[in-house]
């Protein structure tokens, strides 16, 4: 089951008409460091309501996002490249298979690279890209989960390659 956003999770998740089971991975799309909600801790996504109420206490949950160390569970966060600028997690679909391995440190989406190549083509940025002011600095700067979302000028790597026109692929370093 996939969540485009925090805004749609809060939405659907508690939806009696939800058509999820106990046995789905729950994924979280655009909630990383570029997604306009800035990483946020909300990797731990909430049990539907309908299946809690069921007894269900835990379910795979798949973002982007992070989360506080206090919460507990089935729970891959830090998806890096994000879904905001076209990472794998932008391209699951509802109904998708998930292959999880805990022992390989392996996640794969069991789609074919033909359909995946045609979600790629297909794929937008879910905002457009802020003009200028702190937003602006903050978008063409910031990091990856990998590299700790902290600004490329501020840890002297270089800056990432995105396949859009938001980014000048020069070398950033510390004085």
């Amino acid at each position: 089951m996939v969540f485009a956003s925090l805004d749609d999770l809060a939405k659907r998740v508690d939806d009696p008409g939800l058509d999820i089971r106990a046995e789905d991975f729950m994924v979280l799309q655009n909630a990383g460091p570029k997604s306009g909600y800035a990483m946020p801790e909300a990797g731990y996504l909430p049990i539907p309501q309908k299946l809690a109420r069921a007894g269900v206490k835990d379910m795979v949950r798949i973002s982007d996002a992070r989360m506080s160390g206090t919460a507990y569970g089935t729970i891959v966060l830090h998806v890096s490249p994000e879904a905001a600028i076209g990472g794998p997690l932008a391209l699951v679909k509802n109904g998708d298979r998930i292959k999880l391995s805990v022992r390989e440190r392996k996640i794969d989406l069991l789609v074919s690279n033909e359909e995946l190549t045609k979600r790629k083509a297909a794929w937008r940025a879910p905002s457009e890209p802020p003009t200028r002011g702190y937003a602006k600095l903050y978008m063409d700067h910031v990091l990856q989960a990998e590299h700790g979302c902290d600004f490329d000028f501020c840890a002297g790597v270089e800056r990432q390659a995105i396949s859009d026109s938001r980014t000048s692929g020069r070398t950033c370093r510390r004085d």
